[in-house]
């Protein structure tokens, strides 16, 4: 891929971890509720896995090669990636010299608060030369130390979604009529991660919806399962403990897993490297950070 935005290039903004040596993630401690990194890998980054968000991200230097879709793609200086809800996907560098790269995980929640219950855009390839994505996406990804405010981030996401349908091809046509307040009234409910074995015959009474068309309309409109949408927001919340020092055992337990193994074997799953191996990139979180309740 040769295509660059004009503001892309040599000059871009060194990271905090710029003088790092081996491979690192910085995470950024914003005022918005998702993850958004920067990151440099000289070799395999992360195993073959899915998550439930979209992945919008900007590659700084090197070159970043993934495997989406069944194809090898591969991001340069001056593109956007943007990884799908629950598309299988790895990553790893495809120079010696390794990549570096931001990104910010955005659930397909917050993108609906745009959309109002159309169809989630869907990028091609996972790869985008498109310059309003760019510059959509390039405004979502200062450096990590670099705060965004939660106004600034709606602003951001309002253009991002309006991006990402224009990239795609205008807006996605339905394939039926798609109940968005019942399918958000079961996300919410899924978001506070309730206790307890959760039922479809649960949902379905939470939602006023039938389980089967909630089913559907939640993976057409969130991008991914009522179930998997709340094994990632258990493993958000393990990430949030680790970070603070609680123990594997003890953050697997407080977020509804059965046990270590079982939060383990879902944390790869999703994010492709253990939960030791990601706590020892990330580090852990600020001392100004107050513990999660």
């Amino acid at each position: 891929m040769t295509n660059h935005h004009p503001s892309a290039g040599a000059g871009a903004i060194e990271p905090p971890g710029s003088k790092r040596r081996g491979d690192w993630i910085a995470l950024a401690e914003d005022a918005i509720p998702f993850e958004r990194i920067e990151a440099f890998f000289a070799g395999r980054a992360y195993e073959p896995h899915r998550h439930d968000t979209y992945g919008v991200g900007q590659t700084l230097s090197g070159v970043q090669s993934f495997r989406y879709r069944g194809a090898e793609r591969t991001s340069l200086p001056g593109a956007t990636m943007v990884l799908h809800p629950d598309e299988l996907h790895d990553g790893q560098a495809g120079a010696e010299e390794g990549f570096r790269y931001r990104m910010i995980y955005i659930e397909p929640a917050a993108i609906q608060t745009v959309l109002g219950g159309r169809p989630l855009p869907f990028i091609k390839g996972g790869i985008s030369s498109d310059p309003r994505l760019f510059a959509a996406v390039h405004a979502l990804l200062p450096g990590t130390d670099t705060r965004i405010d939660a106004l600034e981030f709606e602003d951001g996401v309002f253009e991002l979604a309006h991006a990402l349908e224009a990239a795609a091809g205008g807006h996605a046509k339905a394939g039926g009529a798609l109940d968005y307040r019942a399918a958000e009234r079961a996300r919410l409910y899924l978001h506070e991660l309730p206790e307890g074995t959760v039922t479809l015959e649960r949902l379905e009474a939470v939602s006023g919806r039938d389980r089967w068309g909630l089913s559907r309309d939640f993976r057409r409109l969130f991008g991914t399962s009522p179930y998997r949408y709340l094994v990632q927001r258990r493993l958000e919340a393990v990430k949030a403990d680790l970070r603070l020092g609680v123990g594997a055992a003890e953050a697997a337990l407080a977020a509804g897993f059965a046990d270590q193994a079982h939060m383990s074997r879902h944390f790869k799953k999703a994010f492709g490297v253990s939960p030791g191996r990601w706590l020892r990139m990330a580090g852990p979180a600020p001392s100004e950070i107050p513990p999660r309740p």
